[in-house]
């Protein structure tokens, strides 16, 4: 099969035929990439609406530190304050998963040709393995959604080597899914700042 057919397959298929063949594939690399692209956004939107739930928990708590420090009430102000510093510590970690999964969409979204397949998603795969195990303690279901895509990913990864012969960089992958996550922890950190007030009584909000 030539890379052209390899890539983008040699005609178009109903629906249904193209996800069987996503999930279980056997020829062009475009159309899993869209999927796979496809089921990241669907993670990225459930990322969303998680860190939706958690900020309407914070403003629940952050009440409740409030009242019990205008009451004097240190005990009970205390425990909530440890238990809205976790929830934020939850809420970065969410905001951290999807600022790099918006990373990997567009990266994916941006391959072309064979040639990039393999420099793009090779810090993609290592990027959502780190995403996958922040996520297991606050969302199970969502870390294993980033298991299946990963290992999705990788068999891209590998069917495309096999195709053109190309040669897998790890240590560059490694470099570029590091500088992805670092980029997303520093934006995290920058919004939570921004995003939420720091607790009566302390210089810096918890994270």
């Amino acid at each position: 099969m030539s890379f052209d057919r390899k890539w983008a397959g040699s005609e178009s298929r109903p629906l249904g035929k193209a996800i069987r063949e996503t999930i279980n594939p056997p020829g062009a690399l475009k159309p899993r990439m869209e999927y796979a692209a496809k089921r990241i956004q669907t993670q990225v939107q459930k990322l969303e609406q998680e860190s939706k739930r958690f900020a309407e928990r914070d403003k629940t708590l952050f009440a409740k530190v409030v009242d019990a420090y205008q009451k004097h009430d240190t005990p009970h102000a205390n425990i909530y304050a440890k238990e809205l510093a976790e929830l934020r510590r939850m809420q970065k970690i969410v905001l951290n998963a999807k600022l790099a999964l918006d990373q990997i969409v567009m990266r994916i979204e941006a391959v072309s040709e064979l040639g990039d397949l393999a420099y793009t998603l090779l810090p993609a795969i290592n990027v959502m393995r780190d995403v996958m195990h922040g996520m297991a303690a606050v969302n199970p279901q969502i870390a294993k959604e980033m298991g299946d895509i990963s290992n999705i990913l990788s068999g891209i990864v590998m069917d495309a080597g096999a195709t053109s012969g190309m040669s897998l960089n790890f240590g560059t992958a490694n470099e570029d899914s590091a500088k992805i996550m670092e980029e997303a922890a520093s934006v995290a950190e920058s919004r939570m700042k921004d995003t939420f007030p720091e607790l009566p009584g302390s210089g810096k909000v918890p994270t």
